[in-house]
């Protein structure tokens, strides 16, 4: 009987015909980008901007423009990390069929992942709110930055505001139904660096779980859904990813 967390999750990827991996914050902290809502994140220091105030007051526009200014940075400066890479060399193997992000860094795109769903959007790019226009976020933050003035759309001069999901902002459905479907396809769901508690993205591990799937927990502190799980890990993500990826390449020994 095989005892090692790492070798039964290398032999469990090794197996599984359709794996599926769940990020949340854990895996870009590796990566210099501080979680949102740890001490010292931007939740901490600020109160976020609802979006029905950003659409109603001006004064809520400027306050938005300015956090998302902060946190571009540490977005722009950040490059992926070993847990990225090894998630998207995953996908290149075909052994990664999905992989769901609460992130909007886009660090896992950078890493070369391609089957991404990003369910609270992203950081990369804004968009606006009335038409179809959408451009990278770069210009658009330097400018506010320089002058102060939110951006309105050079289209039809409506609101502009980055392409993540802002509090009291309803989620895509098109991202949203695709995740659901990999989360009910999933015979292995890897769930990572989540706290497992802001809805309704904590809903798709136990979705996996309920519809067959074992459920693997890698994370540094306690989740809800531990008692939920097949496998528990609580040890730094890049460390056992690259553990478990050395466990795969000596798979005979497993």
């Amino acid at each position: 009987m095989i005892s090692n967390p790492i070798n039964i999750l290398a032999r469990w990827i090794s197996t599984s015909r359709h794996f599926v991996a769940f990020t949340g914050a854990g895996i870009s902290t590796e990566s210099g980008i501080p979680d949102f809502r740890s001490p010292g994140g931007v939740w901490s220091q600020n109160e976020p901007v609802y979006y029905n105030d950003f659409l109603q007051s001006h004064d809520s526009r400027k306050e938005y423009w300015r956090q998302k200014s902060i946190a571009h940075q540490d977005f722009t400066n950040a490059k992926p990390n070993i847990s990225h890479e090894i998630l998207s060399l995953w996908e290149k193997r075909n052994l990664l069929k999905g992989l769901i992000t609460q992130n909007i860094d886009g660090l896992h795109q950078d890493a070369g992942s391609e089957t991404v769903s990003e369910i609270h959007g992203t950081a990369r790019w804004v968009n606006c709110q009335s038409c179809s226009w959408r451009e990278k976020a770069d210009l658009h933050v330097e400018q506010f930055v320089e002058t102060g003035e939110v951006p309105s759309c050079p289209e039809c001069n409506g609101l502009v505001k980055h392409s993540t999901i802002s509090f009291g902002q309803s989620l895509d459905p098109a991202v949203m139904s695709q995740s659901n479907a990999w989360s009910q396809k999933a015979d292995l769901y890897l769930a990572m660096g989540s706290s497992l508690v802001v809805q309704p993205a904590a809903s798709l591990p136990v979705i996996a779980k309920e519809s067959g799937s074992r459920l693997v927990i890698i994370n540094r502190d306690s989740t809800p859904l531990d008692n939920l799980a097949d496998l528990v890990i609580h040890e730094p993500l890049g460390e056992t990813l690259k553990k478990a990826e050395e466990a795969i390449l000596n798979s005979d020994k497993l």
